[in-house]
């Protein structure tokens, strides 16, 4: 359950954090303040940009957290600027990095509580993993990705994708 989730979910904040670059680029090239897109949206009932970045953040923490047995960091949610929205994937990222794959050893057995499921209602730690938190962490990811992409900032596929590991045969 680590190796499928920790470090892809690390990855892919590294991953947002360029994309954070490349656009206060575009903002500095086109002479506005970078800023006014934590607002940008795709549409009026979703999350703004800054609100994709916190989700993802908080999904791969509460990942790492529930299924690794810790305790995550807390945050406030009151970003309101790039500067901050680094800073918040960089604390991430320094959370994940404290979860061990020796952590996860007996994640499959553990029951996640989630706050919108009744009292006496609990999920397997599989399916929490694949049915709601990494399904979530994707949604909020891509979300980012596309409101940025619709903004016009120069992110593409290998943006979100990354580098992929290759072997020589």
């Amino acid at each position: 359950m680590y190796s499928a989730s920790v470090p892809q979910v690390s990855k892919i904040l590294a991953n947002m954090r360029s994309w954070l670059q490349k656009a206060e680029a575009h903002a500095e090239a086109r002479k506005f303040d970078v800023n006014t897109l934590l607002s940008a949206r795709l549409a009026p009932d979703m999350f703004p940009l800054v609100q994709q970045f916190q989700s993802a953040c908080d999904s791969a923490k509460f990942l790492a957290a529930r299924l690794g047995g810790k305790t995550p960091p807390r945050d406030a949610d009151t970003e309101t600027s790039f500067e901050e929205l680094r800073a918040r994937i960089d604390k991430t990222l320094a959370f994940l990095e404290t979860v061990t794959e020796a952590d996860f050893k007996d994640a499959s057995s553990r029951l996640i509580q989630m706050s919108y499921l009744p009292e006496n209602k609990r999920m397997e730690a599989p399916v929490y993993l694949n049915q709601q938190v990494l399904p979530n962490f994707y949604f909020h990811a891509a979300m980012a990705y596309a409101i940025l992409r619709k903004n016009g900032v120069d992110v593409g596929k290998t943006d979100f994708l990354g580098a992929v590991p290759l072997v020589d045969v």
